[in-house]
């Protein structure tokens, strides 16, 4: 039976967000920007502001100007001096800042190439364009490594210890599939999937599974599973094309078996719009629309689903130890997942 979630605490702002970043402990982030009336400016950029909420009442601790607005590309997270690292687009280019989680003072700040996704860790922050991918150290703000080869075109990237899982595509066939780099020094590592997807729509990855949300199962799985699998009569007519789970181990090579794999069953087709995973702390979490259904990211076995208001509407949403931050248009909200 579906639960509604538990809402520990909402925030207004006067403000619009359209950021937000939570770690394991410590604050939460959200970005907010103001805008102009007509919604029309001549910058690449609005000017944006950062605040820092208590995670557990949501009191606001401080709002600061920031130097990353509101326009393409952001990403969010935290550094290891006690700061705030933000990238995004500013009326000078985009940036990369440092700022005080204490007070939301600026620390530092540089110059990053024009990107459309990005990870931010306490060691590298990782920003994915549509040609290149490139590492800068999450305190000097220094590039440590960039990447990017003819015929390639980046979607995604997901994170797992020391690998970035990086959904890519062949710009000659436009299939998608999936690449390992090194995620301090950039290297190519190997493939975790090879080449073969119409569609790979979102990744996320943990230390217990590379998760992929797909278009063709049949294709992702090797030979011998697809065999093992077809051989199941009850499930022989169900690997048509449409959404799909696939979860790898963390150290996949080419063409390896899969930890579980699940067709996702769609009322509407264009539900797969509305689709989104996550993945913290050994869980995998699905969004449907307003809807979270929480897995076992080794097994796949069902923890529980949940309704979350708001979600369906979301700005912005992660998870962290056990607890859903949301961002819609004005506010902030967070919920408690008990799985």
């Amino acid at each position: 039976m579906t639960k509604t979630a538990r809402r520990r605490w909402s925030r207004e702002f006067e403000s619009e967000v359209d950021g937000i970043a939570m770690g394991a402990a410590g604050p939460v982030l959200a970005h907010l920007y103001d805008p102009p009336a007509g919604d029309r400016w001549i910058d690449a950029a609005i000017p944006g502001k950062l605040a820092a909420l208590d995670r557990n009442s949501g009191e606001v601790l401080w709002t600061s100007p920031c130097e990353v607005g509101y326009g393409r590309g952001f990403g969010a997270g935290f550094g290891r001096k006690n700061d705030a690292v933000v990238l995004g687009p500013s009326t000078q280019g985009h940036r990369i800042v440092r700022m005080s989680l204490d007070s939301g003072e600026l620390i530092a700040a540089g110059t990053i190439p024009t990107f459309d996704a990005s990870l931010v860790a306490a060691d590298v922050c990782v920003v994915l364009g549509i040609k290149r991918l490139t590492g800068y150290d999450s305190e000097t703000l220094r590039e440590l490594w960039n990447y990017g080869r003819d015929g390639e075109r980046y979607h995604h990237v997901a994170r797992c210890g020391e690998r970035l899982f990086v959904v890519y595509s062949v710009i000659a066939t436009k299939k998608r599939g999936v690449l390992v780099l090194s995620a301090k020094k950039g290297q190519f590592l190997g493939l975790a999937a090879l080449p073969k997807q119409t569609a790979i729509h979102d990744a996320t990855a943990d230390e217990r599974g590379v998760a992929l949300l797909l278009d063709d199962l049949e294709a992702a799985l090797p030979r011998e599973t697809l065999l093992a699998y077809l051989s199941q009569t009850s499930h022989g007519d169900a690997l048509g094309r449409g959404p799909s789970l696939v979860v790898f181990d963390p150290s996949v090579s080419d063409e390896a078996a899969p930890l579980w794999f699940e067709k996702l069953r769609l009322a509407d087709p264009d539900e797969v719009g509305e689709l989104a995973i996550y993945s913290d702390s050994g869980k995998l979490y699905l969004v449907r629309g307003a809807l979270l259904e929480v897995r076992d990211a080794l097994t796949g076995r069902a923890l529980g689903d949940w309704a979350v208001p708001g979600l369906d509407e979301r700005v912005g949403w992660t998870v962290a130890q056990g607890a859903g931050l949301l961002a819609e248009e004005t506010r902030v909200s967070m919920f408690e997942l008990p799985a």
